[in-house]
């Protein structure tokens, strides 16, 4: 088997990437119905698309902590066949409200948060799984093979849900069916997950209860300053840079004054450079954190570009390179946070990964919101992209200077200083 696809033989996670792939597909499907008839609802307004995004990402800043716990304290397979259903069950009812004609802003805000919640208790419990399913040596393979397939379904996703919206008639009406599918793509993780093999996964000791078991994750992650540096980095992109589910929106609709065919198309495009980034880092080794370093700078340098093209086709043609950047980006960090952390605390370390990385879309997204109707859409990439890279400037700054202070010559000094204090507090004790 290629290298690129190696993760593949095993059979578990075989049937894993299957269900993924439908799902994900649904997945990106409900994002940009759910952006249209946001938009649909409020007339165009960016700080109601920024208030829905924020809702919906919010869980993940509020639960995250508990739900690593949950998923360090409860068979993973298990507890990933209830997330499915934790966001199915939202996903329908808002497909349904919609469908039906019924639905109103504030609907969507309230049934955005329910889903944050089912994916606040999935995304640690999904991230730490993988290393259940395959061995180290092909960790890094499953994990760009993950990005792949749910990139290979942003291709497919928003383009179906482009055209499906277009031939229904481009109303709220014809949104609700395409969200009405997401919910029950879960389904099909539901099933795969039930028909794996339980003797091939490598399935570590529940941790039971204990006090202080989500400080403990915080103290490791305290102690490590790479780990730092990266969740730093990662916290900036997350933020203010991977917004481009409501920044491809902003300039298909005021910049750019196009459809729904034509901002599901803005998606695939970006998901061809996506999964680019992803079968690349599905081929590479064990990554390094100067790549992370490197892909941050050069996505932020991406994204302020794609602001300044001055058309549509330009904005289109330049959205695969924003996508490459991106990706490579975010497989860097996700391996190389996954493969430094003990597997009793994995569940832990990931959700607050998850947390940081995902949990500052809160934050992030009203922020850019008023950006685009206070300055303009294009500024949102602009800022976006000037953003993520301060933020990398800043945590490899404070990266250099922990490590300057944590050197085998400071330690040293710091021990002949504590010794040095001994003796004058000794001497002074004699002498009186």
């Amino acid at each position: 088997m290629s290298p690129t696809f190696r993760a593949l033989s095993n059979p578990n996670y075989r049937l894993y990437a299957a269900g993924g792939v439908v799902s994900n597909t649904g997945t990106w499907m409900q994002r940009v119905a759910q952006d249209w008839l946001v938009l649909q609802l409020t007339n165009n307004s960016g700080t109601a698309l920024g208030i829905t995004t924020g809702l919906q990402f919010l869980p993940i800043l509020l639960l995250s902590p508990y739900a690593g716990l949950i998923a360090d304290r409860f068979p993973k397979r298990r507890l990933l066949q209830v997330t499915q259903l934790m966001m199915a069950v939202p996903a329908l009812l808002l497909g349904t409200l919609a469908v039906t004609g019924v639905v109103e802003t504030w609907m969507v805000y309230v049934l955005a948060f329910v889903f944050g919640i089912g994916t606040a208790f999935d995304a640690p419990a999904r991230q730490s799984f993988v290393s259940e399913m395959v061995h180290a040596d092909d960790l890094t393979n499953a994990v760009g093979l993950n990005s792949a397939s749910f990139n290979a379904a942003r291709i497919v996703g928003p383009a179906i849900a482009g055209f499906m919206i277009a031939a229904l008639g481009g109303g709220a009406e014809a949104t609700g069916w395409v969200i009405a599918i997401n919910g029950l793509s879960y389904g099909a993780v539901v099933f795969v997950l039930q028909r794996m093999r339980a003797d091939l996964l490598d399935t570590p000791e529940p941790q039971q209860r204990q006090k202080g078991m989500i400080r403990d994750g915080m103290r490791y992650i305290r102690s490590r300053p790479d780990l730092v540096m990266i969740l730093t980095i990662v916290f900036f992109a997350g933020t203010f840079g991977l917004n481009f589910q409501m920044t491809s929106a902003l300039m298909a609709t005021e910049v750019f004054e196009k459809g729904a065919s034509e901002y599901g198309i803005l998606g695939s495009a970006m998901a061809v450079g996506s999964l680019s980034g992803a079968l690349l880092a599905a081929r590479r080794g064990r990554p390094r954190h100067r790549l992370v370093i490197l892909a941050a700078v050069g996505f932020g340098l991406a994204e302020i570009v794609a602001g300044l093209m001055p058309t549509y086709v330009a904005f289109a043609i330049w959205l695969p390179a924003l996508g490459l950047a991106a990706l490579t980006m975010i497989t860097a960090a996700n391996a190389t946070i996954q493969l430094s952390v003990a597997p009793e605390l994995r569940g832990r370390v990931m959700a607050l990964y998850m947390m940081i990385f995902m949990g500052g879309t809160p934050l992030g997204s009203p922020i850019v919101g008023w950006v685009g109707e206070a300055f303009g859409a294009r500024w949102t990439l602009i800022g976006g992209g000037a953003m993520t890279i301060l933020g990398t400037l800043l945590a490899v700054a404070l990266f250099s200077r922990r490590q300057g202070l944590n050197t085998p010559e400071t330690r040293r000094e710091a021990r002949e200083r504590v010794t040095l204090a001994g003796r004058s507090m000794l001497q002074r004790a004699t002498a009186h």
